[in-house]
C-alpha cells in the first residue's frame, strides 16, 4: 500500500486546530476543538483484540449505556469521575500479546453519510497531557485511521505510561484521588520499531492525527486497574500543586446520609449540587450552606453521585439511598 497517497488523502478531510479543552472526567465526549458538521468527535469508545479472536475485556464498575444509545460511557465516567475499570488480557487464538483500551476519534465521522473517522490538524495541541492511574504498564498511541495504521503494520507512534499506584491507596485506583499527571511534546512520540518499513514521527501524524488511544498489551493472563481522569492538549492539565490544592479541599468534605436528606461537612460557604443517577442523568439540583441538607424524597432507592461545586470546594461522590 502506497502510504504516501493515504496521507495525501486524508489531507483533504484535514481540519486545522485550536488547544483543546481539559477533559476533567465528567462527561463522555472530549471537546477536541477538531469537529466537523457532524458533531460526532471526541466520544470514547473501547477496543480490543476481538477482530483476531482474542477474548480481552474490560470490566466496568456499572454498566454501560443509556436510553439511545447502549455504548454510551456516561455511567461509568459518573460512577469514576473519569474512566476506570479492570483489565483482563486472554489471547485465546491470537498469535500475538493480547490488548484492550480505550480511546477517542478526534475529529469524528467524515459526514452523515460516511462514518469513517476523519482525520484532523492537531499540530497546534503541542502534545497531549493526561492524568492517570495504572496497575499495568500502558501505552498512549496516536492513530492515522485504519488504511494507514495497517499500513504501518500497526506501529503507530506512541508514549510509555508507566505503572503508576500511590503507596497509600488501597483496593481500586479510584477508590482515592490518586494519579500521575503527563506531558508529551508531539515529538516524544516514536514508532516501537516492530513495523515493515514506512516511517511517521510524532510531529506528522499529529497533523494527520484521526484517534488518541490508551492501550494495555501484556502477556497471557495477565490482570490490573486503570482510572483515567484528566487529558488534554500539552498545557491543558493542571500543574501537581494546583492538583494538590483541590485535593486538599476535596479531601475535607463529606456527605451524611440521614433517611432521604443528604446534607455535607466541610463545606464552608455556599455551593451547588447535583445528584445524578447511574444512567447519567441530573435527578436533582439544589444548593446547600454549611450544614444545610437536600431534600431527596422523590428520588428511588439505589446508587447516586453527588458533586457539590462553589468558590472553595469542588468535590464528588456516591451516596445510597435505601
Amino acid at each position: 500500500m502506497n502510504i504516501k497517497l493515504l496521507y495525501t488523502t486524508v489531507a483533504a478531510l484535514s481540519v486545522a486546530a485550536m488547544a483543546f479543552r481539559l477533559w476533567d472526567g465528567d462527561t463522555e465526549r472530549v471537546r477536541t476543538e477538531l469537529e466537523n458538521e457532524t458533531k460526532t468527535e471526541g466520544y470514547w469508545f473501547e477496543f480490543n483484540d476481538s477482530l483476531d479472536n482474542g477474548q480481552s475485556k474490560i470490566i466496568w464498575p456499572v454498566d454501560k449505556g443509556m436510553e439511545g444509545n447502549e455504548n454510551s460511557f456516561q455511567p461509568v465516567i459518573d460512577w469514576c469521575h473519569g474512566i476506570c475499570g479492570h483489565i483482563i488480557l486472554s489471547r485465546a487464538d491470537t498469535t500475538y500479546d493480547p490488548f484492550v483500551g480505550v480511546g477517542f476519534n478526534v475529529v469524528g465521522e467524515t459526514s452523515a453519510t460516511d462514518s469513517t473517522p476523519a482525520a484532523g490538524n492537531a499540530t497546534a495541541w503541542g502534545g497531549i497531557c493526561i492524568r492517570y492511574s495504572s496497575t499495568l504498564p500502558a501505552t498512549l498511541e496516536l492513530s492515522l485511521g485504519e488504511d494507514i495504521d495497517k499500513a504501518l503494520n500497526y506501529d503507530t507512534p506512541v508514549v510509555e505510561l508507566p505503572e503508576y499506584k500511590d503507596s497509600t491507596t488501597k483496593g481500586y485506583p479510584w477508590d482515592s484521588y490518586d494519579g500521575t499527571t503527563k506531558r508529551f511534546p508531539w515529538e516524544s512520540f516514536a514508532q516501537a520499531g516492530f513495523g515493515k518499513s514506512d516511517k511517521i514521527t510524532g510531529p506528522e501524524a499529529a497533523a494527520k492525527l484521526v484517534a488518541i488511544k490508551f492501550k494495555v498489551q501484556a502477556k497471557e493472563s495477565t490482570e490490573g486497574d486503570f482510572y483515567i481522569s484528566q487529558i488534554g492538549s500539552l498545557d491543558a492539565c493542571p500543574h501537581e500543586e494546583d492538583v494538590l490544592k483541590i485535593l486538599r479541599t476535596a479531601s475535607s468534605v463529606n456527605t451524611i446520609v440521614a433517611g432521604r436528606k443528604v446534607s455535607f461537612t466541610g463545606i464552608t460557604s455556599s455551593a451547588s449540587v447535583e445528584i445524578i443517577n447511574l444512567r447519567g442523568m441530573v435527578v436533582k439540583k439544589g444548593s446547600v450552606t454549611g450544614t444545610s441538607a437536600l431534600d431527596l424524597s422523590a428520588l428511588d432507592a439505589g446508587v447516586y453521585v453527588v458533586r457539590a461545586s462553589g468558590n472553595s470546594v469542588d468535590f464528588s461522590g456516591k451516596i445510597v439511598l435505601k
